[in-house]
């Protein structure tokens, strides 16, 4: 069950990398931009809950993931709320 878990997070986070390089070729669609940083948000939220299951925000793994993420909404905000 665990194995499942992890295998079905690592695909839901490759297909949020996959929109966020579409996004990249695709500067002017902002939809996609939204829906990058609705993602990313998400997420971010898994994140903080991995954070709080291991009982240690400074891991490794945590911070990485906490550092990209937060960084793909930034720019994904950006590009949706960039004029048209």
């Amino acid at each position: 069950m665990a194995l499942l878990w992890a295998l079905s997070a690592s695909f839901a986070l490759l297909l949020l990398a996959a929109v966020n390089l579409l996004r990249t070729s695709h500067p002017g669609d902002r939809a996609l931009a939204w829906i990058s940083f609705a993602g990313c948000l998400v997420w971010i939220g898994f994140v903080l809950c991995f954070g709080h299951l291991i009982h240690n925000f400074l891991d490794f793994r945590f911070l990485i993931h906490l550092i990209v993420t937060t960084a793909l909404a930034l720019f994904s905000i950006r590009s949706a709320l960039r004029p048209a």
